[in-house]
């Protein structure tokens, strides 16, 4: 498959924090959730890409172009939605239209006013006067009417009602929908990447702690077991362990091959949610 974003040992050294040579390669047509608890380094990878901030080494590469020298190029097919209001907020929502148009080639009018009218967005209101839901659908109808095939999301559905994300989930599944297209969510709404998430990719103080597609992320368990069950564990069995007053809750990256070796365990299917938390807060194999 193409790639459409690589990063190859991205480091940026901060006085009390670094993101650590971090590498990985997204395909074309494909959903990556990026995680990670608070100053884990997701908006620093996010800003890097952008290049908001300068890195200390390693290489990015956006549609095969460097990051940096082919920027105005790349921006014209990358769409970038932050947390937070992403707009002059003294426009009226139609306002967009005319500045989009003459910053993008490829800015579609039609399709502007198609995802005003299917959000419910005045086009007469001004900007300032949006919910923090209208404002999120106002940034996604503007990076999409101009066909990108990379969308940038930092936090971007942070702050929603349960409906109007689902909402915004489903525009992003019918996005990559056209192979060509790719995006990189970063957000700690893990629940969201559970729903629409190809690949998960999670860094922990500035490091990449794993890669996993969401076949490998659907087999991982929560065991809940004795000491002397835990014992009799390999440690190819399982990848972090949390130990409770009197039992040991244990990650399992196979729950299925666990339960055919052990019959009648209490095993329940782990979120991303947990798997995070487990290398965070467990003690890892």
């Amino acid at each position: 498959m193409e790639t459409i974003l690589s990063l190859q040992n991205v480091t940026k050294k901060y006085k009390n924090f670094t993101l650590d040579h971090v590498s990985f390669d997204i395909p074309r047509g494909m959903i990556f959730g990026l995680i990670g608890e608070n100053g884990a380094g997701k908006t620093t990878t996010i800003q890097s890409i952008l290049d908001l901030i300068k890195t200390d080494s390693g290489t990015i590469e956006i549609f095969g172009k460097d990051h940096c020298k082919d920027a105005k190029e790349i921006k014209q097919k990358l769409g970038v939605i932050m947390d937070g209001l992403n707009q002059n907020p003294y426009l009226k929502c139609g306002d967009l239209d005319k500045i989009m148009g003459k910053i993008y080639r490829s800015w579609d009018s039609q399709r502007f006013f198609s995802y005003l009218d299917q959000f419910k967005l005045p086009r007469e209101k001004k900007i300032k006067e949006l919910s923090k839901g209208m404002n999120v659908k106002l940034n996604f109808a503007a990076a999409l009417s101009y066909h990108p095939q990379l969308l940038l999301l930092d936090e971007a559905t942070s702050g929603l009602d349960p409906v109007m994300r689902d909402d915004i989930l489903e525009i992003l599944q019918e996005f990559v929908t056209d192979e060509q297209n790719s995006i990189l969510m970063s957000t700690h709404i893990t629940s969201d990447l559970d729903k629409i998430a190809d690949y998960v990719l999670f860094l922990h103080e500035g490091k990449l702690m794993f890669l996993k597609s969401r076949e490998a992320l659907e087999s991982y368990g929560v065991l809940h077991c004795t000491e002397e069950f835990f014992r009799a564990l390999a440690p190819e069995d399982y990848d972090a362990y949390l130990k409770e007053e009197f039992s040991y809750k244990v990650l399992v990256p196979d729950r299925y091959a666990m339960r055919t070796h052990f019959e009648g365990l209490l095993l329940d299917r782990a979120t991303i949610e947990d798997i995070m938390l487990f290398y965070v807060k467990g003690v890892r194999s």
